[in-house]
């Protein structure tokens, strides 16, 4: 078979593509960058072009995750508005949509141990990334007394945790069985915890 004829610039995006398809099926230490040359059609030497090593390849996989993980979590922060409540669910119920949708993007970024410092860009990405949920943790915690405000990175680091457990236990078929649907534990979860702060009233 002949290899796949690739203009410039768009092989580096075809060996990040390679990457994503093994990450999904192999886990991120589970193939090599000969594996990923061989997805995208190329020869093992054409990957050193592009990138010196495997941790390279993920964390530039990484990277444009995040990139598509802020613009996700600005736009499910934008459709809530005008409203600081409906703003902040819809950024939590954003993250297990992303979760499910892109699943080698998500490993990428949360389950491979690159660092999201590796790379200035790639620490940009994440810092956008978080800041969308910050922003609408602190627009909402403006509703609370001060005395009784958490600080709108600690707010927000809540709920991220707690969707990140609700996508890693029962989202991505780990094989944890759960009763309830994952949106309707995340949505759940995330009522408590409002309520536990006042933002919304509890049940009669």
């Amino acid at each position: 078979m002949p290899k796949r004829g690739y203009h410039h610039g768009n092989l580096r995006q075809a060996l990040i593509e390679a990457a994503l398809k093994l990450i999904e099926e192999k886990g991120p230490t589970g193939f090599t960058l000969s594996e990923a040359a061989k997805t995208a059609g190329v020869t093992p030497a054409a990957v050193y072009r592009h990138f010196a090593g495997r941790e390279d390849l993920i964390a530039e996989a990484a990277r444009q995750g995040f990139d598509m993980f802020a613009d996700l979590m600005q736009y499910a922060y934008d459709t809530g508005q005008p409203s600081a409540l409906a703003a902040f669910e819809a950024t939590g119920r954003a993250y297990l949509a992303f979760a499910r949708r892109h699943p080698g993007h998500y490993i990428s970024m949360f389950e491979s141990g690159i660092s999201v410092n590796r790379t200035p860009e790639l620490a940009a990405a994440a810092n956008r990334a978080k800041a969308v949920l910050e922003r609408a943790a602190g627009e909402l915690s403006e509703h609370i007394p001060a005395e009784k405000r958490p600080p709108a990175s600690m707010f927000s680091a809540h709920i991220w945790a707690m969707s990140h457990g609700v996508v890693e236990l029962y989202a991505r078929n780990t094989g944890t069985a759960s009763p309830f649907p994952p949106e309707d534990l995340l949505e759940t979860g995330i009522g408590i915890y409002l309520r536990g702060l006042g933002l919304i009233e509890a049940d009669k």
